[in-house]
């Protein structure tokens, strides 16, 4: 049996990538925390160390022993990565082994942050971003709390950049229509996703205001791109986080 979270996000099986800003991690937490399936958690990209909290058995160590560790670790929930020089992160995996690891480790879901935002509320990709999994359903986060704040570097990763891809003005406050940009235009957050399902995660979706604007954002995603069929919003402060989900 799977979560209503699960469900909404398709996130049931297989590989699923999270990429944007506001978010990730805790859902990825959230997500690893209510799944009733064997369940792997790592990185495609440098990432935080896993919380002491995390409810996993937690593998750290170079490729080699990782293959052997983690596919014989029984635990139902097992969270791994590489070492790294980098202070206070560890390293990412390769698509190709992340791939594996979730073959040979009989993983029936294996959950992947696939990009950095710098702890801010919403972002554009670089040039190379995200690093997604070949054929994995894609969760592309944002967080409604960057709603009323001017673009700048306090609540957006690469603000220049979200300006080009949007047209928005740096230094003005952040509109439903930018979210719903950075989601439709060219170089905004469906770019170098593959061809896999793609998911809009409206987060932090903590009152009724922020519900009205994520249901307009929700409406111009799913008017003006083919490719999306719903939307879901999520909030921390929920009992399984799980807002609503807005189909067509």
């Amino acid at each position: 049996m799977s979560s209503s979270l699960h469900q909404a996000l398709g996130a049931e099986r297989g590989i699923v990538c999270a990429i944007g800003a506001g978010g990730k991690k805790t859902t990825l937490f959230a997500l690893l925390e209510h799944s009733q399936v064997r369940t792997g958690l790592t990185a495609s990209v440098f990432t935080p160390p896993f919380p002491d909290t995390l409810n996993a058995s937690i593998h750290l160590a170079e490729l080699a022993v990782l293959r052997q560790q983690v596919p014989t670790d029984p635990a139902s929930r097992v969270a791994y990565a590489v070492p790294t020089d980098k202070p206070r992160r560890i390293g990412p995996l390769h698509g190709g082994d992340i791939t594996a690891m979730h073959r040979d480790g009989a993983f029936e879901l294996t959950l992947v942050k696939a990009d950095g935002a710098r702890m801010r509320r919403i972002k554009a990709p670089g040039v190379q971003e995200p690093k997604v999994i070949t054929g994995s359903t894609v969760l592309a986060i944002s967080s409604v709390l960057a709603l009323g704040r001017p673009l700048d570097e306090r609540i957006a990763h690469r603000p220049e950049r979200i300006s080009e891809v949007t047209g928005h003005p740096l230094g003005e406050p952040v509109t439903p229509a930018l979210v719903a940009a950075l989601y439709l235009r060219p170089g905004g957050l469906s770019a170098n996703t593959g061809d896999g399902p793609l998911v809009p995660v409206l987060n932090m979706v903590d009152d009724a205001p922020l519900q009205r604007a994520a249901r307009e954002i929700a409406a111009a995603l799913l008017d003006g791109g083919s490719r999306y069929d719903r939307v879901v919003l999520l909030s921390n402060r929920r009992r399984g986080h799980l807002v609503e989900v807005i189909s067509r």
